[in-house]
């Protein structure tokens, strides 16, 4: 334990004379080190842990977590199928669905577009369609005549509420003359966001009963999409359905089909942990040096304490509860600064691209329309126990140095 003259001396150490400016300056630099790389280091792994959280929920949340299908693309009995589902341990609905890809054509542009077709009692089973039309209704969508398209494919197609969009089906009409393309128009019902750029982009929401007649496909669906309680047994869930349903069908979780992209968020999230956190080694070899340029600026103090009847111990205490105030104070602050930068980082994006007119957060290019953050409480500890280690073994080898000094030797030659 550090007595009453220990930490005493100590502090008075850590309170440089005019004479001793530019060890101060070295140690207040070792502080902001500390504190700047602490603080970096939660914010990247916040914003990373925000970025999976954010992407994950929005892509098994749209597309579901298992999607059941056959090897030729056609589903008959699909209500039947979807009810025979719905009777399993642990699936909360299942929605029969039609998707295929078309030239989305209006008076002010055209691009490809990806149509869905569902019910709009599926539609509104999922929270995160249900939550996401900002203009318009479903009524017309219900009636099997409107369309619901994306914020962004309005604003780049010039559409609203009301206004027609023209659909184009790569699978064409043959007739003596060749194949003609099979177009048709369709009210635009309403507009959503679910804060994805592809989804809000390029996806238009079509009733089941619409998409059937468009595709020609009868009285059939392409595949059923299953939502389970428990997005994380999918891989489980999937290998059940595949085993019941028999060999003319086959599953797909939502893990398997898309493995390579949260594997390469999970490399990117690991690889800047790593990186950042040698930002923290690098401040804790500042903490060394300005330390041992402390010891030896007060080599003549030492050998008079130990004069005094100081032992070794109180003196490597006393310079150990110099270098650890350092890192202390600087881990203290940066996780505080970490985390207030990580809970307000999109009003601070947004301020600051306000104030330089730069993009800092392209959607085009992250997927997101807002940059997400997560605190992860449990990272944030480990952050700070990183942080407070590599600190205090820093200031040992200086504490040290100074226990070793010997008065006798100092004292003559001073």
């Amino acid at each position: 334990m550090l007595s009453g003259v220990e930490r005493l001396v100590a502090f008075r150490y850590l309170r440089a004379k005019r004479q001793e400016g530019f060890i101060s300056v070295v140690a207040w630099f070792s502080l902001l080190g500390i504190m700047l790389g602490v603080a970096t280091l939660i914010i990247v792994m916040s914003v990373m842990n925000g970025f999976r959280a954010e992407l994950l929920g929005r892509i098994i949340g749209l597309n579901g977590h298992v999607t059941v299908g056959t090897l030729e693309r056609r589903i008959d009995d699909y209500d039947a199928l979807a009810q025979r589902l719905m009777q399993k341990d642990g699936v909360v609905y299942a929605t029969p669905l039609i998707e295929g890809q078309v030239m989305a054509s209006s008076g002010n542009g055209a691009g490809g577009a990806l149509v869905r077709g569902l019910t709009a009692k599926d539609f509104i089973a999922r929270p995160i369609l249900r939550q996401s039309i900002v203009v318009g209704d479903l009524e017309r969508f219900r009636d099997g005549d409107g369309i619901l398209i994306g914020v962004r494919m309005a604003g780049r197609l010039g559409l609203t509420v009301g206004d027609k969009l023209t659909l184009i089906s790569p699978n064409g009409t043959v007739t003596a003359f060749g194949t003609v393309p099979r177009m048709k128009a369709y009210t635009v019902s309403g507009l959503f966001e679910v804060g994805m750029y592809e989804f809000d982009n390029t996806y238009i929401y079509m009733p089941l009963s619409a998409a059937q007649s468009f595709f020609k496909t009868g009285d059939s669906v392409g595949s059923i999409e299953v939502m389970l309680d428990n997005p994380d047994r999918a891989r489980s869930a999937a290998f059940e359905l595949r085993q019941e349903l028999g060999a003319g069908y086959h599953a797909t979780d939502w893990q398997r089909v898309n493995v390579s992209f949260f594997n390469a968020l999970e490399v990117e999230r690991n690889v800047m942990a790593l990186i950042l956190s040698l930002i923290v080694i690098v401040a804790a070899f500042n903490v060394i040096s300005s330390q041992i340029m402390l010891v030896q600026d007060k080599s003549r103090g030492i050998a008079i304490l130990r004069t005094m009847g100081a032992t070794r111990g109180a003196v490597l205490r006393i310079f150990f509860m110099t270098g650890s105030s350092v890192g202390v104070i600087g881990t203290v602050l940066g996780a505080a600064l970490g985390i207030a930068f990580a809970v307000n980082i999109e009003t601070i994006r947004q301020w600051i691209q306000s104030l330089s007119g730069a993009t800092l957060f392209d959607a085009e290019i992250y997927f997101l329309s807002k940059l997400p953050a997560k605190v992860e409480p449990l990272e944030v500890v480990l952050t700070i126990v990183f942080a407070l280690a590599i600190s205090l073994l820093a200031s040992i080898y200086p504490a040290w140095r100074a226990a070793r000094l010997d008065p006798v030797e100092v004292l003559r030659y001073e």
